[in-house]
């Protein structure tokens, strides 16, 4: 057996981006690790969903363990920096924010928990953070840095498939599902990356429950009507039935939790 660490920005992007990936491997056998460089402070709560003088902070924090139950995680960790923000945002100057942390010192801060587990796989984000958003293009810069250091045999770039999702978001046009503004008409070139440069894919199918589940227990970000917890089943399947990965470099003899959940994709998607 082997142990993946899943490194995150924010509280609830371990759901949406690898949620399904660690529940398949916590299923098989694996050890399976949540990493958050921060505690999501800056997040858009929703609508009286905290109690008065609650912070989001903590709620937030709760909200991770609640995810991580439902994944079936062995350990959760906090690296202790702070929201950056959205970016743009005079909050990404702050210097105790994660976008103006050191690479080198958040890394081994990072380092110390991978060499503690001895961790075999690493997820992060791809190089531009998905969407631009400066936590996330931190999130890849540190992983990266923090595998060098502990001899991370494996370190997968989690992204989104700007071609599959626009495959859906036309599906779901021409089925007659009101999308309203959370999915734009036409994805720009800095969300996700195109099917030609994925390497890897992960079917998360057998578990959908569980990914939709985990989502749901960031009732903070992911409300009721949020399109994520609306959508039919099928929809949900078809978007979030897959998760999609960048790997640079394979091993010869790649770590079994790696060989048994990752299959590579074909050219093109």
């Amino acid at each position: 057996m082997g142990t993946i660490v899943s490194f995150h920005a924010h509280p609830d992007d371990e759901s949406i981006a690898t949620s399904g990936l660690l529940a398949r491997a916590a299923d098989a056998g694996h050890r399976v690790v949540l990493v958050f460089a921060t505690r999501g402070e800056l997040g858009t709560p929703v609508d009286g969903v905290l109690d008065e003088d609650e912070q989001l902070a903590l709620r937030r924090t709760a909200e991770c363990y609640e995810s991580a139950s439902v994944i079936g995680a062995h350990r959760v960790e906090f690296l202790g920096f702070t929201d950056s923000g959205m970016e743009g945002d005079a909050t990404n100057d702050a210097p105790w924010c994660f976008w103006q942390a050191d690479v080198d010192h958040a890394a081994r801060r990072l380092a110390i928990i991978l060499e503690e587990e001895q961790a075999d796989v690493i997820t992060v984000y791809d190089d531009h953070g998905g969407y631009g958003h400066p936590d996330h293009i931190q999130v890849h810069r540190v992983g990266r840095r923090a595998a060098e250091m502990a001899d991370v045999a494996v370190v997968a770039q989690s992204t989104m498939n700007r071609d599959h999702i626009n495959r859906a978001r036309a599906a779901a046009v021409e089925l007659g599902v009101d999308l309203g503004d959370d999915i734009p008409p036409e994805l720009p070139d800095s969300f996700g990356s195109p099917e030609s440069i994925i390497t890897h894919s992960v079917d998360t199918r057998s578990v959908i429950h569980r990914k939709r589940s985990s989502m749901l227990a960031h009732g903070s970000q992911i409300g009721a009507d949020h399109f994520m917890a609306a959508m039919p089943l099928e929809a949900f399947e078809f978007v979030f039935g897959t998760e999609w990965f960048i790997v640079d470099s394979v091993p010869a003899d790649p770590p079994t939790v790696f060989a048994d959940l990752f299959e590579p994709t074909a050219p093109g998607g």
